[in-house]
């Protein structure tokens, strides 16, 4: 299917469910779903969204773990013409808090579980819908039954109101007739919030071409194995996350099968694959090194997976190696990011993955490797900083103009994205991780913001200055270490305080693994922060 004549995400969609209503779109809990229902409760909850005063381009807060009940409320909310902000469920009131001023949100799709953290975040923000779920809701009655007598289902308490409502009563709405608005390419569809060199997350807005153009061109890397319509994707991402979206959530786009689960559960992730057949897996580097060591891998069959793909972080040597000869498959590696909309690298399924290598750019992506201080080309073979450039891809954050200058130049009459990444590119093209120059951590695949952990911990009375920073670690990517002075005359305050401070703030990802305290940070002649030079001791701490 080509993209030229589809204008946005919500008539994709429908295309799909028009080719496909009985085929299964979304597997989720080991509960099949045909895109003919999916289809049905995303009218009805945009017919809701609408009736409770969400209109075009209101922005809603999409504030859940993967689930039916996110890809419902995600794929309504781009039916609406509205704009959904996708977040992590693990978000503590700090993030929350900022996001739903920073976007103006009009309304918030929460799970049971963190309706507390928005009651708490309401009243200094303008939202005015708040519509809740349970991670059981769109699930068959008899699964509900048994999951409530046997306590297996993980729920909160929700204060039901004329301004809150169940999302399993909104997705029933009655849509036949109803008119809903013209949504153009050019029309922003999400804001994905990714970590940065500053105190917050920064808004990035995708448009429904955009995303239609990187997720249909992601897709296509895989059709030398199979049609992108038959192909059933493990989602092992989470859905807010661009990787998760990009190549994952799209399939639902082209008429595939999407498997998701609330959270990563390997037994759970594997027997997913096994009993519906799974042909790719999508996972960071470190689920790939999990499953290899899980003690139970061998009891179940994942001959079906054709496609392995790992983003997110670099894929250790030693993990593509085993997995081979564990699999007798290769793991496809790429490089994105969510300014560029996802891929700017993939590794092409019908060559051979040069081991090491992030891949070749895809055909939309122009790069460049240069010298970071003056934007000079590198010589090939030579490590610089990665720039990339696309008439598809981001160039401005959401409400930044400072991360905006800093992030984005324009040279050769085009905006081109400073990546922040040192890599090197061979005589072919291939592209090879080498460093990072922004002070930003990959823990996990997620992307963290060392300014922000530095300054939630000198938020604390009794710090006066910290320095964060991440160690390379094998399983996680980076581990975090933050590095704390402590004002003059405090005593009795215990790493074990601080880390207790930071984790009321910030969601788990975000908090340290290490705290060591010092009387002094490295600083330069004008007192910036020198974070290169502890991060310069760690690495001689490993090598001693």
């Amino acid at each position: 299917m080509g993209n030229g004549d589809l204008v946005n995400i919500a008539e994709a969609f429908e295309r799909s469910a028009r080719n496909h209503p009985q085929k299964t779109a979304v597997v989720y809990l080991g509960t099949r779903y045909t895109y003919e229902r999916l289809e049905k409760w995303v009218r009805g909850f945009a017919l809701s969204l609408h009736e409770k005063g969400v209109d075009k381009d209101h922005k809603v807060i999409l504030y859940a773990p993967n689930s039916i009940q996110w890809i419902v409320a995600w794929l309504g909310i781009m039916k609406a013409g509205a704009v959904a902000v996708p977040i992590t469920p693990i978000y503590t009131p700090y993030d929350l808090d900022f996001i739903a001023g920073d976007t103006g949100a009009l309304a918030i799709v929460c799970m049971d579980r963190n309706f507390g953290y928005v009651k708490q975040v309401r009243p200094n923000s303008r939202i005015s819908l708040v519509v809740a779920a349970n991670l059981t809701d769109l699930l068959p009655w008899w699964k509900r039954w048994f999951g409530w007598i046997f306590d297996k289902v993980p729920s909160g308490k929700v204060e039901w109101g004329p301004d809150t409502y169940p999302l399993s009563k909104l997705v029933c709405a009655a849509s036949d007739q109803a008119e809903f608005p013209e949504v153009q390419p050019e029309d922003c569809a999400e804001i994905l919030y990714t970590g940065g060199t500053t105190k917050h997350p920064k808004g990035v807005p995708i448009t429904h071409g955009m995303f239609l153009k990187a997720t249909l061109e992601q897709l296509a890397v895989c059709e030398g194995l199979f049609p992108k319509e038959d192909n059933v994707v493990m989602c092992g991402a989470p859905l807010f996350h661009i990787l998760g979206q990009a190549c994952g959530l799209g399939t639902l786009l082209v008429g595939g099968t999407l498997l998701v689960t609330p959270r990563v559960n390997l037994d759970a992730l594997m027997d997913t694959i096994r009993r519906f057949r799974a042909r790719t897996l999508l996972g960071v580097p470190a689920l790939y090194r999990m499953l290899l060591e899980h003690d139970r891998r061998d009891q179940y069959d994942l001959s079906s997976l054709e496609y392995c793909f790992s983003a997110g972080d670099v894929l250790p040597g030693e993990v593509a190696a085993r997995w081979r000869e564990a699999f007798r498959r290769p793991i496809y590696q790429g490089y994105g990011a969510t300014e560029t909309v996802g891929g700017v690298a993939m590794c092409r399924t019908g060559e051979e993955p040069v081991p090491g290598s992030m891949g070749k750019p895809l055909p939309s992506k122009r790069i460049r490797v240069v010298v970071p201080a003056t934007i000079q080309e590198s010589e090939v073979g030579e490590p610089g900083e990665l720039l990339v450039s696309s008439d598809d891809m981001v160039n401005a954050y959401w409400n930044n103009p400072e991360e905006t200058e800093t992030s984005f130049v324009r040279f050769e009459g085009r905006s081109w994205y400073r990546t922040g990444d040192i890599v090197k590119a061979d005589e072919e093209n291939n592209l090879f991780f080498v460093d990072r120059t922004v002070d930003t951590i990959k823990h996990k695949g997620y992307r963290v913001s060392a300014s922000e952990i530095e300054a939630v911990l000198q938020e604390h009375p009794a710090v006066i200055a910290s320095c964060v920073v991440g160690i390379p670690d094998e399983k996680t990517g980076e581990r975090i270490k933050a590095v704390v002075v402590l004002k003059k005359d405090i005593k009795g305050i215990t790493g074990y305080d601080l880390l207790k401070w930071v984790r009321k703030r910030l969601p788990a990802y975000k908090v340290p693994q290490y705290i060591e305290f010092r009387d002094m940070l490295p600083k330069s002649k004008v007192g910036k922060l020198l974070r290169r030079e502890i991060r310069g001791e760690e690495q001689k701490r490993r090598v001693l």
